[in-house]
This record gives structure tokens, sequence and C-alpha cells, in this order.
């Protein structure tokens, strides 16, 4: 269904479309006035007329049927000429111009001629009609003169007679006039304010079509979405559990609630640890102040049965002050997002081959030690694979490999919850562990090492150094790196010297 408002018309198109509308109105009238000549004929008859000839009705009602059968022909190629309008008046002019010739009394109705161009409200036109009308008026008068001034004796001379008559119509056409303009400029600009009004409600109500527009396409995006009204006081749902009950829109009285009847149905549903945080957000007493000149707030949530979702103010119009009054509030599930996002964060922080943690999460995690202590039982070891290039020269990379994957697997059972274990180059390894006995794990990690058996190698060795917090408290994380790295070259140096194998070929 299209739910587009009309778009409105102009003042001038009001005006032609007027045009039209009482040209074809004064048209109907004129073929009605060719009555006027049988029933002048009646009152000749019934000796009302007594001056009056049979063959003045006869013309009258010749002559109004050709003006009006000739404005027709007009009306049918120029139904909004301001020329078809102004032959329409001239014809009644000259109608009662006729009955005036023909002795039958017209006082009064001269005056509707003009009367009738003001619903044109076009001052042209009315001032045409009035001018025509005097002149007409004038010239019958004139013509007149000579007959009713013979039948009274309280006229001299026709010119007496027409000079009285004459004066009174000037001065009633006068009136008239001044009056007519009153009228058409107050219809004028009553109809030219309407229009405005019209246009203003027309651009308001495509406005308000849009933002429905906006509103419904929303719906579709958000789980639930509730259009807060500022003007009135009230929230409705237009998305959710609700959405389709007009009687559930709800008043707003922020001496009662200082949160929507939605936001109240959501706040038991969020964790705890972030429950406090979200009733500052949805506080709508605050929400048109927080908006500010924003077009959007938002904040990020956890539900305890839907998981992770966003909720967002909206603002969908403004006060004439700027200030927001009519705010859409919506919620959205982004559960699968922050699943993909937490992907592809393991994905950048995780060694592919081991599913250890990388280099890159090592440098991260150690940062927060540039703002915080190290604990004391805080240790840095640095292990490396010996043996491997050797693996990977005499029985293939898949025996390397395996001796990287068996070293890390070794290692997360040995460090187990107390600790991280970081794959940082080809057969380099560190790991941040919490242990008050670091020597003991270090013992750990070898022990692990010696019993692992595998498919390609049947020995695993590994070097391994550390460095304790508690023994240079002096130094940074990056310090101990570089200690625990010396003590593992020792410990390399040592087996390769123990072995005899010359480590330049490794």
């Amino acid at each position: 269904m299209d739910n587009a408002p009309q778009k409105t018309k102009s003042f001038d198109e009001f005006l032609r479309e007027n045009r039209i509308t009482v040209n074809r109105s004064l048209n109907v009238v004129l073929w009605f006035c060719i009555f006027t000549g049988p029933a002048i004929a009646l009152g000749v008859a019934a000796e009302v007329f007594k001056n009056v000839d049979y063959d003045i009705c006869i013309q009258i009602s010749v002559i109004v049927a050709i003006l009006a059968f000739g404005h027709y022909l007009m009306l049918k190629k120029w139904p909004d000429s301001v020329v078809t309008s102004i032959t329409a008046l001239l014809a009644f002019n000259m109608l009662l111009a006729h009955m005036t010739y023909g002795r039958v009394a017209v006082y009064l109705t001269w005056f509707l001629v003009p009367l009738l161009s003001l619903l044109f409200c076009d001052t042209r036109i009315y001032i045409f009609a009035v001018i025509s009308n005097y002149c007409l008026m004038l010239l019958s008068t004139w013509m007149v003169a000579p007959y009713f001034s013979s039948m009274r004796s309280d006229y001299g001379t026709a010119l007496a007679y027409f000079l009285n008559a004459i004066g009174g119509y000037t001065i009633e056409t006068i009136i008239m006039t001044v009056a007519g303009l009153a009228l058409g400029r107050l219809a004028t600009t009553y109809f030219r304010d309407t229009m405005i009004q019209q246009e203003d409600l027309v651009q308001h109500e495509s406005q308000m079509t849009e933002q429905l527009d906006i509103l419904d396409s929303m719906a579709e995006i958000y789980d639930k979405v509730n259009l807060i009204d500022f003007y009135k006081m009230t929230e409705r749902p237009l998305r959710g559990d609700n959405a389709d009950d007009k009687l559930h829109e709800k008043s707003l009285d922020f001496a009662v609630y200082d949160h929507t009847y939605m936001t109240r149905q959501i706040i038991g549903d969020i964790v705890e640890d972030q429950a406090q945080a979200f009733i500052n957000f949805t506080n709508i007493t605050t929400v048109q102040d927080r908006l500010g000149n924003k077009k959007i707030i938002s904040g990020e949530f956890i539900n305890k049965y839907s998981g992770w979702f966003r909720a967002q103010y909206i603002v969908a119009e403004r006060g004439d002050d700027g200030r927001p009054m009519i705010v859409v509030f919506t919620i959205q599930s982004i559960e699968a997002e922050k699943r993909r996002e937490e992907h592809l964060i393991r994905i950048a922080m995780t060694d592919e081959l081991t599913r250890l943690y990388n280099r890159r999460c090592y440098e991260e995690d150690i940062l927060v030690y540039h703002e915080k202590e190290i604990e004391d039982d805080f240790s840095v070891f640095s292990i490396d694979v010996n043996g491997l290039k050797a693996a990977n020269d005499t029985k293939g990379h898949a025996a390397g490999d395996e001796l990287i994957k068996a070293c890390s697997e070794c290692l997360l059972k040995a460090v187990a919850s107390r600790g991280k274990v970081y794959r940082t180059g080809g057969d380099e390894f560190i790991a941040i562990v919490h242990t008050d006995d670091s020597k003991a794990l270090l013992t750990d990690m070898k022990n692990e090492a010696a019993s692992w058996h595998g498919k390609y190698q049947n020995v695993l060795t590994i070097a391994v150094g550390y460095a304790a917090h508690k023994d240079h408290p002096e130094l940074s994380v990056e310090d101990l790196e570089k200690v625990a790295d010396r003590m593992m070259y020792r410990d390399k140096a040592e087996y390769y010297k123990a072995a005899g194998i010359d480590r330049r070929k490794q």
C-alpha cells in the first residue's frame, strides 16, 4: 500500500482550477437565463410590466442563447482562460443592459455581476466587471432616460432623469467597489494562507512518512524497537513481543519511573557485572541531554540468556530548539558478531601450528606490566628445541613439526594453569608463570620432554632458562626475558657439548 502524501497545489494552480469551476457554473446559469424572456413575457401578460413589449422578451432569450453558446465554445477550448471568465461576466451585463433598454426595471440586479466576479479571487477580473458593469449601466440608463422622464412630471428633461438615476448608481458602485476589493483581498489572503498551510502539512506528512519508512526498515533489522515520544511523553513498541498491540502505548512519567517499560523488562536479564552500566545507559530522564547534538548513542551489554547485544538511542526528530523529541530505542543481538570478533582475535593471537599463543599476544600481555608492579611469584621461561635443524635435514619438515608440537604439549602439561605458553619463533617458546619454585618447574618441563616418543622422532630434548622476579626485583619483564634467554643458551650449549655435537652444524 502506497502511503506517500499527494503533492500539494500551488496558489496559481488553485486559481486556475477555480476559474475552470466558476466558468462552468456561470455557463450553466447563462443557459438558465434563456428563460428570462418567457418569465418577462408572463409578467407582460399579467400586466406587471406595462411598458414592455413581447418582442423584447424574444430578443432577450435569443441574445442570451447566443451568448451562452459562445461562452460554451470558449469554455471547451480555453476553460481556464481569464478571457473566458470576462466573457461570461460581460454576457450577464449585456443581459441586464438589454432588459433596461426594454424598459424592464433593473436596480440592485446590476450589482450582482461584480459580486459574481469575486468568485474568481482575481482583482483584475473584478475591476473589469465593475468598469464594464458601470459603462453598460450608464449607456442603458441614457438610452431609456427620454422615455422615463416623459412618464414623470418631476423631471423636466431626460438629462435631469439620467443624472438623478446615474448619481445613485455611481454612489452605490463606489461603495460596492471598495467593499468588493476588501472582500476580494480577504478571500485571496485566506485561500493563499490555506494553501501555504496545506503545503506545510503535506511537507510535514512527507517527513513523517519518510521517518515511518525508516522506522519500518529499522524494525526489520533490530530485535526490539521502541518509539519514545517526548512531545506526548509516551513509548510504543514497533518491534518485539508487543509490537502489534496498539494498546501497549504507555505514558512516560519521570516522577514514577526513570526507565521505559521496555528497559524495565530487560534489566533483570543483564549479567551482574554490567547491570549498573545498563541502568545508567537506559536512564530515560537523561537521554535527551546525553544525545545533545549527537545522532546516536550506543552501548554493548550481555544478556544472561541470549548473549551480547547492542542498545542504541537514535534521534528521529528534534524540536525547534534542537532538543531530541522523538527518539528510537533499539536492541540488536551481536552475539554472532562477537563470536566472529573473538575468533579473529584468537586467530591473530594464536600460532597456527601449535595453537599456542604467539609473539604478538606475548607482547600485548606484558604491556600490562608497564603500568603495574610485577608480582612476587612472577617468572619468565625461555625454551628452545634441541636438534630441530638436524631433524628437518634428515627426516624432513614433518619430523621437525612433530618436535615443535611435542614441545608445546609438554610445556602446556608442565605449566598447566599456572601461566601461559607462547611460541615466539621457529623452535623458540616463552612461558609466563606464577610459581614459587621456578627450578622445580624447569625440571618438570624437561621430564615431560624426556618421556615423549613420537612417530618420526623418539627423543625430544629442550633447552630451558628462567628468570624469577624475586631473584631480580630490579628488572623489567623485558630484562627478565633476556636473563632467561642467556640461561637457556647456556643450557643448550651444555647439551651439545655433552652430546659431542658441533653446534655450528645444528
